[in-house]
């Protein structure tokens, strides 16, 4: 939970990612979404498993005036989907579809072109099509992304079985589960995120009606972030504990970020298909703040293992010095306890297990007793979830402190092949296998 977060906002587009960030132009009022790119220069835990397991910040790189957020954009076609390596964003959607009766690969083909299209017209600020219910008219982009996944059972309902990757088999069972079966996995996965919230409602209502008949939502998810700008200066974002979360994630600068994060290509129970594709575990997990705000503060960063005012390690420093597993007080305690989550969860007591967490935290209002049923949408990234997220989440249900303070929810694990090229669509390497 504490130790992780998300890539930092690029100011030009990046090679092979498709990634443009914030323009800092204005637009004057009543402008079109098209011609508002053009004026701003559009050439231009685990809570749970992931807590410690990676890490970087998941700041922009620089305080952004709220005025400019509009004109951020994202590209559609890259070697990656987008959504994955971009800046966490202010809102988001998770959704998953099930294929309806009787329908097959043919629907599914179909399907996944609309839902291409429809995605490339809203990343780049334009109508969804003929029937766009203009919720998002007055808005630019902000920084939308869409992003698409295939659940376990997708491929069956396809006939596509012989294309399924060995590491969509379903997850194990894990001792603090306590899932809701119909909120859980799914044929087909939608995660939307956007820096204004009539544009993340947009593509979530375009999405959903361009099913059609070919798909039904199974589950519907909703969450947010802090806004771009909304601090001093840019830092790692705090989670609903009130904690810094996500100092150590994965940075796509470092050496060995594409291998832990993307499919290569063919290999061992990896399809040619997924290559430059990644493996989404989604976890819904409660947080029980009731229960965590009757502790002190020593007593949760006891519970996390960091500091709650910067996130720095109780055995000394700032936010990214390394944690000092050894080091004991006067008394010979360990600074950082040994159950303490960001202990457990680090990659070097997990053999090396990486992930990047993209979370988004939620509220869905009160039960009769007045009990938050809030928490974290937790979304990891990884090229293989049982290197991933299986093994830090085994070592996590075997004495992690923060397990008494949350509940694991719901669950799915998506297939999340690579980007689509100029004139592809998500999926079409598949699809038309």
């Amino acid at each position: 939970m504490a130790d992780q977060s998300i890539p930092q906002a690029r100011s030009t587009r990046e090679a092979g990612t498709g990634v443009q960030g914030p323009v800092q132009a204005l637009a004057p009022a009543g402008i079109s979404r098209r011609r508002l790119l053009g004026t701003a220069g559009a050439t231009g835990l685990v809570l749970g498993a992931a807590g410690a397991a990676t890490g970087y910040a998941a700041a922009p790189s620089g305080a952004t005036p709220l005025t400019s957020l509009g004109t951020g954009q994202a590209m559609f076609h890259g070697k990656h989907q987008p959504g994955i390596t971009d800046p966490m964003q202010s809102c988001g959607h998770l959704v998953a579809f099930d294929l309806a009766a009787g329908a097959g690969r043919k629907e599914a083909t179909a399907l996944l072109r609309r839902w291409s299209d429809t995605a490339r017209r809203l990343m780049a600020g334009d109508p969804a099509g003929s029937d766009d219910t203009d919720v998002a008219r007055d808005a630019g982009p902000s920084s939308l992304t869409v992003t698409f996944g295939f659940g376990h059972g997708f491929f069956g309902r396809t006939g596509l079985e012989k294309q399924r990757p060995t590491a969509l088999d379903p997850l194990p069972d894990f001792s603090s589960d306590r899932l809701d079966k119909a909120r859980s996995n799914g044929d087909l996965w939608v995660q939307i995120g956007a820096n204004d919230a009539l544009v993340a409602f947009h593509a979530l209502r375009a999405i959903q009606k361009d099913a059609r008949s070919a798909a039904r939502v199974r589950w519907q998810m909703n969450g947010f972030n802090r806004s771009p700008g909304a601090t001093a200066h840019p830092m790692t974002a705090r989670n609903l504990m009130g904690q810094v979360d996500g100092t150590r994630n994965p940075k796509p600068a470092d050496a060995d970020f594409d291998e832990r994060i993307f499919v290569p290509g063919p290999g061992e129970g990896d399809p040619a298909w997924m290559a430059n594709g990644s493996y989404a575990v989604v976890r819904r997990i409660r947080m029980l703040l009731d229960d965590w705000e009757k502790l002190s503060a020593r007593a949760q960063e006891d519970v996390i293992g960091r500091r709650k005012s910067d996130g720095a390690p109780l055995s000394g420093g700032g936010e990214t010095t390394e944690m000092d597993l050894e080091k004991t007080d006067d008394t010979g305690t360990l600074a950082v306890p040994v159950n303490a989550h960001a202990r457990i969860t680090r990659p070097d007591q997990n053999g090396g297990a990486a992930m990047l967490r993209r979370p988004f935290s939620y509220h869905d209002g009160y039960d009769a007793d007045g009990v938050p049923d809030a928490g974290l949408l937790f979304i990891c990234w990884q090229a293989d979830p049982l290197r991933g997220f299986v093994p830090v989440q085994r070592k996590l249900d075997r004495g992690d402190a923060l397990s008494e303070f949350i509940r694991h929810e719901a669950s799915g694990l998506f297939a999340v092949p690579g980007g689509a090229a100029e004139g592809e669509y998500v999926g079409q390497r598949l699809l038309e296998s």
